[in-house]
């Protein structure tokens, strides 16, 4: 958490400086990305809210995307993170949205192997 706070530290000043605000939509992370922003002094200058968007009904809940608007896009994937981030800054009408999803998270790839030369 130590590191997410320093990285939210300098995006906070960046924020700060150009008085711009900021919404989160997390998943896999489960909150962490909004509560190393929230650690940040004076966070209440720029973070405007966010959410655990984790499952289909908190999808469709919390930030009013119906499964219409899914057909194509996977949950684990760049457009649904773009979907998500573009989401959450209209509802809370702010400068930036930021999401992520599970594409780098929990989620293991397996392991190849290469052959020595």
């Amino acid at each position: 958490m130590k590191d997410l706070v320093a990285i939210a530290g300098k995006i906070a000043a960046h924020l700060i400086e150009q008085r711009q605000t900021i919404a989160v939509a997390e998943s896999s992370t489960g909150g962490l990305i909004s509560a190393a922003l929230l650690a940040v002094p004076g966070a209440s200058a720029y973070f405007l809210g966010g959410g655990v968007i984790y499952t289909r009904d908190a999808r469709r809940i919390l930030m009013d995307i119906p499964d219409e608007a899914m057909k194509g896009i996977r949950s684990a994937s760049e457009p649904y993170a773009t979907l998500l981030a573009s989401q959450i800054r209209q509802r809370f009408s702010t400068d930036w949205g930021l999401s992520e999803n599970r594409r780098h998270g929990s989620h293991r790839q397996p392991l190849r192997r290469r052959r020595r030369p």
